[in-house]
Parts: C-alpha cells; sequence; structure tokens
C-alpha cells in the first residue's frame, strides 16, 4: 500500500501494517512518541492495520489527538483502578477533556481525598504493569451480554444505531465499551494526577441518578504536569468563588437556592460602578434607556418563539400545559419587551436607528451541574439592548456594538484575555432555529463580511446562533480554562416582523427594520467574578469598592480620622476608618488583605504638620503629603480609570 506523509512524501508499506510500524521504519524516536494516528483525516488507534492507500499523520503530544487519546486511556486507567479497589462500582463515562480527563462511578459513598490517593497508587501499579492496550467488535446481541453487570453500559450500547460498530478496549483484566482512541500501552501513560471528586448526574439530568466524578490531569512530561498543578494552585487562590466570599463581595445560602447569589455592600457597590459607567456610556452614543417587566404572558413568548424554543430554559408561573389558563413566565430576555416599546408608536426611516438599552434583570431555570459562583446564575443582571436599524445602517450600527464591547473590556482590563466566535445555525438541525435557509445563508454572508472588514480574528462555530439569527460571541475563560461568552452582538432578520414592526421608509413603503441584539459589559455577576481571578480581588482603583482606608495610630488622632474620611467621601472616594484599639501593622495588614489601594496613616506627628502618610497596595511606603495632594492623586487615578 502507499502511505501519503503530509508533507506529500509517498512510501510503500505491507498492506495491514501499522501506524506504530510505519513511524518505527521511519525511526524510533518517533514510534516511541506516536500515541495515536489520521488516517484520511480519521483518528484511529496507532495500533490498529491499515489496509489500502491512505494518508497517515502521526500524533503525538505536541497534537490535539495525540493528548486526547493519552488522557483517554488515563481515563481507562482511572477506572481500572478504581474496580480493581472497588469491585462493585459500576462504571458510566470516562473521557479526556481539556488539560485532563475524568471518570463517573456509581458507588455507595462519595469518594474522599484519602480514597483518591489509594486510587492513584493503584494506577501508578497499571501504569508500571505496562498493559497492552488492545481493541475488539462485538455484534450488538453479544456485546449486550458481555456488557452485563453494567447498567450505564447497557443503556448505551442500546442507544447505539442498529449499524453502529461497538467496540471495546481490554488492558489487563479492564475492559471498557469505548470508541477510542488509545494509546498502545498502559506505559505510556506516565505522569499524571487526580484533582478532585464531586456529584454529577447521570447525562447531566437532575431526573437520573447522582454519581461520583473523578477528575484528573496528565501530561508526557513531569515538569509540564508540575507546571499545569502550579498553574491550578495558583488559579485556587484567584477563584472568584473562593475570593469573593474572603473579600466578602457575594454570599449564597441554602435557604434561598443554587445560582441566586446575595451581592453583599462591596460587591454591589462594584457592580453599580459598572452598571453607571455603562448607562453613562450608552447615553454618549444614543441609547435611550427602558425599564420593562421582569415577567409576562406566555402568550409574548409564545409570539419571539421563546416558548417553543426556550421553554426549557425559562421560570414559568402557572401551569403551561393547560391551554385556557393564564400563564406566566419570567423573562429570559429583554428583546420582545423593547420591541413593545418600539411599537409604541409609528416609526419613520428618519426614526432609525433606533438605539434602546435596559440594565435588565433576568431569570434562566440553569441545571444545578452547569452552575459556578457568579459565573452562570438563575437570577443575573445585564446590560441588554436592542438597535432597530435600516438595512444600509447595519453595518455601521453592527460596528458600533462591536467598538462599544470592546471600549467596555478596555476599561476593565479584560480586552486581552478574549477570543471572539462568529456563531452560525446548524441547518442539519432546523427545528432549533426559525426561518429560511435563504435568509440564514444571507445573514450570515452579511455577517461575515462585516467581520472580515473590521479585520477582527475570529472562528467560526456551527450550532451556536440564536434560533433567530448569527452572532458574535465574545468568549473569555474563568481562572479554570472554563469559555464562557461574556458579550454577544447578534443580527436578527426575522423577529420584527413577527411582531409587526415597521417603519415608513422613504419611499412611502412600509418595511421591518432589521434588529441587532447585543451586550455592552455582557452579565454583570459574570463580569465582577472575572474581575475578581483577573485581579485577584485588587481591583484597579476606579472599581475598589473601598478606595481609601484611614487609619489613626492612636486614638488621639481618631477624630482626625474621621472628618478626613468625611472629606474625602464629600469629594466622591469611597472612603473608611478603622479606629479599632489594635495595633498599626494589624489595621495595615488587614487593609492590604482586604485589597485596599491607599491605606492613610495619621500619628500625633501627621497631626501637627497636617499631612497624612500614604501607603499603596502596590507600591508600599508613599511618604506624606498634603490631603488635597493626595485626593488629586487619587482622582486622576479615578478618571483615568489606571490599572
Amino acid at each position: 500500500m502507499n502511505i501519503t506523509f503530509p508533507d506529500g512524501n509517498v512510501k510503500t508499506y505491507p498492506d495491514g501494517s501499522t501506524a506504530l510500524d510505519i513511524a518505527n521504519d521511519i525511526s524510533p524516536r518517533l514510534a516511541k512518541a506516536t500515541l495515536c494516528c489520521e488516517v484520511n483525516g480519521a483518528r484511529q488507534d496507532a495500533f490498529m492495520p491499515i489496509t489500502g492507500d491512505a494518508a497517515v499523520r502521526f500524533c503525538t503530544f505536541d497534537d490535539e489527538g495525540g493528548r486526547w487519546a493519552y488522557r483517554h486511556t488515563a481515563a481507562h486507567i482511572l477506572a481500572q483502578a478504581v474496580k480493581r479497589l472497588y469491585p462493585d462500582a459500576k462504571l458510566a463515562i470516562g473521557p479526556a477533556i481539556e488539560n485532563g480527563f475524568y471518570y463517573d462511578f456509581d458507588v455507595e459513598t462519595p469518594f474522599t481525598p484519602e480514597d483518591l490517593a489509594k486510587i492513584e497508587k493503584e494506577m501508578e501499579r497499571i501504569a508500571q504493569e505496562n498493559l497492552t492496550v488492545a481493541r475488539f467488535a462485538l455484534p450488538r446481541d453479544e456485546a449486550l451480554v458481555f456488557a452485563a453487570g453494567e447498567p450505564y453500559k447497557v443503556e448505551l450500547i442500546e442507544e447505539l444505531p442498529e449499524d453502529e460498530e461497538i467496540t471495546f478496549y481490554r488492558q489487563g483484566d479492564f475492559t471498557d465499551l469505548c470508541a477510542g482512541p488509545h494509546v498502545p500501552a498502559t506505559g505510556r501513560v506516565k505522569h499524571f494526577k487526580l484533582l478532585s471528586a464531586t456529584g454529577a448526574y447521570w447525562r447531566g439530568s437532575e431526573k437520573n441518578k447522582m454519581l461520583q466524578r473523578i477528575y484528573g490531569t496528565a501530561y508526557d512530561k513531569r515538569a509540564d504536569l508540575d507546571d499545569h498543578l502550579t498553574r491550578l494552585e495558583e488559579a485556587k487562590k484567584r477563584d472568584h468563588n473562593r475570593l469573593g466570599r474572603e473579600l466578602e463581595l457575594f454570599t449564597t445560602v441554602d435557604l434561598i437556592g443554587q445560582g441566586l447569589p446575595i451581592l453583599l455592600p462591596k460587591g454591589t457597590r462594584v457592580i453599580q460602578i459598572l452598571q453607571r459607567f455603562v448607562e453613562d456610556e450608552e447615553q454618549r452614543r444614543g441609547y435611550q434607556l427602558t425599564k420593562t417587566p421582569l415577567f409576562a404572558k406566555r402568550e409574548l413568548f409564545k409570539l419571539s418563539g421563546h416558548w417553543d424554543h426556550y421553554r426549557e430554559g425559562m421560570f414559568v408561573i402557572g401551569d403551561y400545559e393547560d391551554e385556557e389558563a393564564e400563564v406566566f413566565a419570567l423573562r429570559p430576555m429583554t428583546c420582545p419587551f423593547q420591541f413593545m416599546a418600539y411599537l409604541n408608536r409609528s416609526r419613520s426611516y428618519r426614526d432609525l436607528p433606533l438605539r434602546y438599552n435596559e440594565t435588565a434583570t433576568l431569570f434562566r431555570n440553569e441545571s444545578s451541574g452547569e452552575m459556578h459562583g457568579l459565573i452562570r446564575l438563575r437570577q443575573f443582571t445585564i446590560s441588554e439592548g436592542h438597535l432597530a436599524c435600516r438595512p444600509d445602517q447595519v453595518e455601521q450600527e453592527f460596528r458600533g456594538c462591536l467598538d462599544l464591547a470592546q471600549f467596555m473590556l478596555d476599561a476593565v482590563g479584560l480586552d486581552e484575555d478574549v477570543s471572539y466566535r462568529f456563531s452560525k445555525w446548524d441547518e442539519n438541525n432546523k427545528e432549533k432555529y426559525i426561518g429560511a435557509k435563504e435568509t440564514w445563508e444571507s445573514t450570515q454572508d452579511q455577517m461575515r463580511e462585516i467581520l472580515n472588514k473590521t479585520g477582527l480574528p475570529y472562528t467560526e462555530a456551527e450550532g451556536e446562533a440564536a434560533f433567530y439569527g448569527p452572532k458574535l460571541d465574545i468568549q473569555i475563560r474563568n481562572v479554570h480554562g472554563k469559555e464562557d461568552t461574556l458579550i454577544t452582538i447578534q443580527v436578527d432578520f426575522q423577529l420584527a416582523e413577527r411582531f409587526g414592526m415597521v417603519y415608513t421608509d422613504s419611499d412611502g413603503e412600509k418595511k421591518y427594520p432589521v434588529v441587532i441584539h447585543r451586550t455592552s459589559i455582557g452579565c454583570y455577576e459574570r463580569t465582577l467574578a472575572l474581575l475578581v481571578e483577573k485581579y485577584a480581588g485588587a481591583f484597579p482603583a476606579w472599581l475598589a469598592p473601598v478606595q481609601v482606608k484611614i487609619l489613626p495610630i492612636t486614638d488621639r488622632t481618631a477624630d482626625l480620622c474621621a472628618g478626613i474620611a468625611q472629606k474625602l467621601q464629600a469629594q466622591g472616594f469611597r472612603a473608611e476608618t478603622d479606629l479599632r484599639n489594635e495595633k498599626i501593622g494589624f489595621k495595615i495588614r488587614e487593609a492590604q488583605m482586604q485589597r485596599v489601594p491607599y491605606m492613610l496613616v495619621l500619628g500625633d506627628k501627621e497631626a501637627e504638620s497636617n499631612l497624612v502618610a500614604v501607603r499603596s497596595r502596590k507600591d508600599g511606603d508613599l511618604g506624606t503629603m498634603t490631603l488635597e495632594d493626595f485626593a488629586a492623586k487619587l482622582k486622576e487615578e479615578v478618571d483615568t480609570r489606571a490599572r
């Protein structure tokens, strides 16, 4: 057979040779590094025979395919170790994921840290045994018999298409239902670490049983594993879910419910600063502020399409199955409400573009497994906005929305942490969307042309569009590497017609506007979480909930400190005093732990000279200065939004 390599070279090998055979012929070093391969673009095991002419690519740990095979095998080693130590454990699924792997188990009691240590030791033994990994296939009836005793595997087999090849992988005394690929032997997986055990519903549904999920990570070099573990430790220190509680930004209460945080005064203050900043900037850019209801009749959401395409994600008030009953739903977005504001009176082409904005509280029925701190919530507040424009205004208005979003990202310091995704529809999943294929294709072509003109680097993703139109998603990762959408700009050529939103054009004809759905800084709670992690809680002075702490050295200067705080507050600064009977070193350390940007220390000497001793969170002791000079310094820092 003729084997074509990525560089275009072609070489002949005996039919049935494996990728490992071919790699070894080229270089034993390449064979040692090969973890799996791609044959004619399809990923497969490097130990599987290749028949017929083929294009072959070797996958090492430097390739995505190699990393996934390596970590997938690590997941199987984990499952094998658990079955050796806990024979009654039932196996669910165990995929490779970005930066690691996990496996779900049905066990009577949750795994403890001590259990993880034992399991990891057993994994090391399995790796040292260097068990050969072998793949085999079975007919459906034989596969069901073979998997008997593993109910989750049986369920997966029963759901496979009739003509699907049912494959298993065996390594020593362990066999698992799996599509692969895997590395040739367990000894290839040398460096791994189990990270945590947590609850996870089978198939992510709360209606199913809670399983135990063990997370781990694996690298081919010890140094890379150590670097990753160091980054994880740093991520834990910056995790807003921990740090936000320590800094008293927010809390959660079981009695209230998951995904429903209480923002404490400091966290509320940061969001208030952001909200005022956003609303003022939007006003400068020609937006008109609305305030709309938090819920509405289901008929509104039926008209918009949310009832058919989003009802499972909504909180419904009343029996929605009773067509005669009056049923309401909490709003998951504001677009249909702002459409009603547009319909308040007749519109002319001269009224467009019309830009509505709203600081909107929204409600989404997220599953418990999806929620994390302030990143994903059931109630949240968003910088929502909708623009109605003529077709000839779409490009300019889209660019304006993008410019606003980038302005906000730059202002808060997240501009270098984001990526851009052009989210398109999936024409093979038409039930998920409304509208004709021609409308979708033309809209997406226009949006792609606009994006290309901006020079924005972006990727394309099928199936990620809103049900009514394509969108630009501005993506960001939290400290744990999980990606979420922070800001969206969506082009909608459909809902205006559904709502009868028309304008009288210059030719006297009634026409439908194009609607752009957008956020300017996204969800405020999510933005707060990302800022906590970005700055490790040490917000820039303009965002800090407390900008200045005034600290008396003795009780003799306590009244003076209180007066200074009042003067700073009168100038609009967020100043507090610490008048406790504690040593000044203790007060300074506590203010630093609370990430306060500045501390003013006053003793008898400062009081006599009418000066303040200034300490900076970032630069340490700045010496003494007049209160006026300090206020001017802080004002410049706030006005310029210095970071």
